[in-house]
């Protein structure tokens, strides 16, 4: 797959698809703790107030963590560049119009957005027809 850069191409590139399982942020201010559940977690940051954790939803319900917000993600397949302009502000402003929070995630070779389990099919949809519409 190539890595595209330009704004529209990112963005008429994407075939977000939803990916299996539901995930917690969690916040881990105790570093061994935090250092102990790493190997369960889908993604890791470190913070000044902890450890954040993108972990499953399963997993933090075992650690005592709270699972009230479920997330879903959805995988944009398009490898944008990390120098591109624009592709997360057009996901996170449709998102916004249809009223469906979304966190972000970029990596090297795609950017991912968490939404709210139950509004994970809805946010699939909406981040399709923008694809669609930027290909038009």
């Amino acid at each position: 797959m190539a890595v595209v850069k330009e704004t529209q191409a990112m963005i008429a590139g994407m075939s977000p698809v939803l990916c299996d399982g539901s995930f917690v942020f969690c916040s881990i201010p105790d570093r061994e703790i935090a250092r102990r559940a790493a190997p369960l977690a889908l993604a890791q940051f470190e913070e000044p107030e902890g450890t954040s954790l993108l972990l499953p939803a399963e997993a933090a319900a075992e650690l005592g963590y709270d699972t009230a917000m479920p997330m879903r993600q959805i995988t944009l397949m398009v490898q944008s560049a990390l120098d591109g302009i624009g592709l997360t502000a057009a996901v996170a402003t449709r998102l916004t119009e249809k009223g469906i929070p979304c966190n972000m995630i970029a990596a090297m070779h795609h950017d991912h957005v968490f939404v709210p389990e139950a509004m994970a099919k809805a946010a699939l949809d909406a981040l399709r027809a923008l694809a669609d519409e930027a290909k038009a």
